[in-house]
């Protein structure tokens, strides 16, 4: 069922299969998107989970990164598709671990879900950091998905101005979220057709997809006692409204020289032996730079000042993440 899925959309844009892609070895480098919006609150995050469980149900293997700082969208990326999720962050890390991550994630699967951080363009205060650049970084493609309640026809000024913005930032398909109705979709739709971006889908206003939210987004998945339900019912909804295989056929492979996509190239360990503090108040530590100081040859020494653990008294260094 997966294969009978995935194949049409796998090479729908003409990629030849290799021997590699054709016995799933680990060498096959996956296409990739990016779920983004003009700005946070659109439901670019439960398109994407619902995509992930979506795409996890039918046996595709999807892997998933966030981009930005952000360790609470990962976790749920993760609950929902079955997969660690990879942070991409072009104002903190170097081109070229962008680059290796993201060829990391794109290793022995079929397809990456990106998600965007806040609007497609907003990043660091003087630029940088935003999901445009991290879409012009790896060539992946977005798909904007656009808040419409309290909008009609205007909706397409909105989305000429985004897809014009950048021409190195290609905006390839469109999902409209919150539609009040059919009559509300046809209007969306129509306004949108001389634009030449297909709509791949009006997702209706339902309160029954809003997660908890607080302070700078939502309460982690760690504290939900039962995501299941709530993953199964935005997956049902994302498939009698999103035409899914039309969304996972706009994926592009990464640009760029794949031979300086090897490895990331992690931060100098501290020392010989790291105290880490890890528990939830010191949650948010980026996964491949405690693995860069274990391939150096580093010990990591994980404590957790919540539960009033010190640091071993032999650690040569503290690191206390974020």
């Amino acid at each position: 069922m997966a294969a009978g899925f995935w194949t049409p959309i796998r090479w729908a844009l003409g990629a030849a299969a290799t021997p590699a892609e054709r016995t799933g070895g680990a060498a096959v480098t996956a296409r990739g998107l990016i779920v983004a919006a003009p700005a946070s609150g659109s439901g670019k995050t439960l398109v994407t989970l619902a995509l992930l469980r979506h795409l996890a149900r039918r046996g595709v293997r999807a892997a998933s990164v966030k981009v930005g700082p952000d360790y609470i969208d990962p976790g749920f990326h993760a609950a929902a598709s079955g997969r660690a999720c990879l942070n991409l962050d072009t104002w903190a890390m170097r081109p070229q671990t962008v680059s290796a991550l993201a060829a990391q994630a794109a290793r022995g699967v079929d397809v990456v879900i990106g998600e965007g951080v806040m609007g497609l363009f907003d990043g660091a205060p003087g630029g940088g950091g935003a999901t445009a650049d991290v879409a012009a970084h790896t060539g992946w493609p977005v798909v904007l998905v656009v808040d419409v309640r309290g909008m009609a026809a205007s909706v397409a000024a909105l989305v000429r101005g985004f897809a014009a913005h950048r021409a190195d930032v290609p905006v390839v398909g469109l999902i409209f979220n919150r539609v009040g109705g059919p009559g509300h979709a046809r209007t969306l739709k129509e306004a949108c057709r001389p634009l030449g971006l297909p709509v791949l889908g009006c997702i209706p206003r339902d309160p029954a997809l809003a997660l908890p939210a607080r302070h700078l987004g939502l309460v982690p998945a760690s504290e939900h006692a039962t995501l299941g339900p709530f993953f199964e019912r935005a997956a049902a909804i994302l498939t009698a409204h999103v035409d899914v295989e039309a969304l996972v056929a706009l994926a592009r492979p990464l640009v760029g020289d794949g031979a300086a996509r090897d490895t990331p190239i992690p931060l100098p360990p501290l020392g010989q032996r790291i105290a880490v503090a890890r528990d939830d108040a010191f949650a948010f530590a980026y996964p491949f730079v405690l693995d860069g100081w274990r391939a150096a040859g580093a010990e990591v020494m994980p404590f957790s000042p919540l539960a009033d653990e010190a640091p071993d008294e032999d650690a040569d260094a503290v690191y206390l993440p974020g």
